[in-house]
This record gives structure tokens, C-alpha cells and sequence, in this order.
């Protein structure tokens, strides 16, 4: 009899969002909402009931969004990463704390008639973007396409370089509905799922599908990406 989500901490996509409300059934809404533990933990910003961006809590976090590169602060409606300074944290005050969230800032009036500034949901992050081939590529992107395809969002993402070109590999685990040891149709799934991901991304990855739990799990965030290369 839930009618309330309040979701945090992992990256959640629209899809997911969906897949996750359409489960408990009719009436259950889901909500996003931004901390982190270096903040005050959960509670730096959520949707209202209209899910159009997160609402900072501008009494306690003053947000600004800067240029990763130079530092610049750029203007409401420039993506950039987002900043933090906390306004009343006593041991342990931050100031312009860089979260390598990468998001957009907006004093657009809501309809909730809060007039708090809102932040977009994070469309990735400054030290997870990968730039494969020229392409800048978020693993959030594979997992849209993961969800949208009828997937679980369970996958690893392995770049390596070979004679001077970026190799793109992505690995995923087949659901127990869409499971066969027919080699065939494993192969038809995996150019169907690398096409999709053509679209989304611009280049093409190396899809292969492996068995349900195959990739591996631990206590802490999945590591969604291994880069084998050597950039510096």
C-alpha cells in the first residue's frame, strides 16, 4: 500500500523510474532527491509533485555551476559541474565543494510555487565520462538503452586501446526471460542491442551477452567502467 518512493543515492533514469513504479502498481509515485555524504547526506535537494528538477535547499546549500576545466562560474542554464558551499555546517564546513556531478541550473518558476533554485538530474559525471573515439559517452546512456530494450541495468562498460584505436566493449547480462544457449539468436540480440547503442551514442560498441549474475557483484557501487588505457 506504498504511495510514496522517496529514490536517492544510485543514479536513476526515467526509465527506471518507470520500471519501478509500474512493479508496485497504479497510484505509486516516485521521487528523486540529491546528497551527499560530504553535504549532510540525503536532504540537499528532491522533486516536488510535479518532477520537473530538484529543488536545492538554498537556507542551508549555496549551488553554482562552473566550467570543470577552468573553474569559470557559468551562467543559469549552462550545463557545467555543479558546486556547493554549505551556509550553516560547523565542523566540517565546505566551501565550493566541485561534486563532479554534471547538471543545469534553473530559476524556471514551478508549479508547485516553491521559488527555490532547481537542479537538473545529473547527466553524468566528470570523472566517469568516457571519451571513446572522440565521442563523449556516459554510462547512464548505456543504461537507458539497457531499460528501453527490455534489459536489467546490468552491464560493464571495458575500453582498452589497441595500435593507437579505441577498442568499446560492452558487456551485459541477459535476463532469465531472454536467456538461450542458442548461438544464433544470442548473436541477433547482441547486433540489436549494439544498434541501439549506435543510435544513442554515435559509435558503435562490441556487444556481448552473458549469462544471468555473470558479472561480477560487491558490496560497494558496481564498477560499471574499466578503462585499460593508458592516457597519461
Amino acid at each position: 500500500k506504498l504511495k510514496t518512493g522517496l529514490l536517492g543515492s544510485e543514479g536513476c533514469t526515467p526509465e527506471m523510474r518507470k520500471q519501478i513504479e509500474d512493479s508496485w502498481g497504479g497510484g505509486f509515485f516516485c521521487t528523486d532527491n540529491y546528497g551527499m555524504s560530504e553535504l549532510m547526506g540525503p536532504g540537499v535537494s528532491g522533486e516536488c509533485e510535479y518532477a520537473d528538477g530538484m529543488h536545492i535547499n538554498e537556507d542551508h546549500f549555496l549551488a553554482e555551476i562552473i566550467n570543470p576545466e577552468t573553474g569559470e562560474v557559468l551562467p543559469e542554464g549552462e550545463k557545467g559541474e555543479l558546486v556547493f558551499t554549505s551556509l550553516d555546517k560547523e565542523a566540517f564546513p565546505l566551501l565550493r565543494y566541485r561534486t563532479r556531478d554534471i547538471c543545469v541550473l534553473s530559476r524556471k518558476k514551478c508549479s508547485c510555487g516553491r521559488t527555490l533554485i532547481k537542479m537538473a538530474k545529473p547527466m553524468g559525471r566528470t570523472d566517469d565520462m568516457l571519451i571513446i573515439r572522440g565521442v563523449n559517452v556516459f554510462p547512464s546512456q548505456i543504461e537507458t538503452v539497457l531499460l528501453n530494450e527490455g534489459y536489467e541495468p546490468n552491464y560493464q562498460i571495458i575500453v582498452d586501446r589497441v595500435n593507437n584505436n579505441d577498442t568499446f566493449d560492452v558487456n551485459v547480462e541477459m535476463t532469465p526471460d531472454k536467456f538461450t544457449d542458442k548461438v544464433s539468436e544470442i548473436i541477433a540480440m547482441e547486433k540489436s542491442l549494439a544498434g541501439a547503442m549506435k543510435t544513442m551514442l554515435g559509435i558503435n560498441p562490441a556487444v556481448h551477452l552473458v549469462a544471468p549474475k555473470a558479472i561480477a557483484r560487491s558490496e560497494g557501487k558496481a564498477v560499471r567502467v574499466v578503462d585499460k588505457r593508458k592516457l597519461v
